[in-house]
């Protein structure tokens, strides 16, 4: 999975850990409203990993195109 695809599910689940806690909140239910904060936090961390790989991924580009540009100029 790619660093798009880990930021999309992490919308997801902090969108629908939004949902939960307010549903939560206006039926009392506190074990609703802890599983959507949970959500919600899952969600952004899957966001840092996307982003997270999305850096990396742009690191790798950028050394093979320095190691290239070398071996050019020999």
């Amino acid at each position: 999975m790619d660093g798009k695809d880990d930021r999309r599910e992490g919308q997801f689940d902090e969108a629908k850990g939004n949902v939960k806690e307010a549903f939560g909140d206006v039926t009392d239910n506190e074990e609703l409203e802890r599983e959507g904060k949970k959500d919600q936090t899952k969600g952004k961390a899957k966001q840092a990993l996307g982003k997270t790989k999305d850096a990396a991924a742009e690191a790798k580009d950028a050394a093979t195109d320095a190691v290239e540009n070398l071996k050019d100029r020999d």
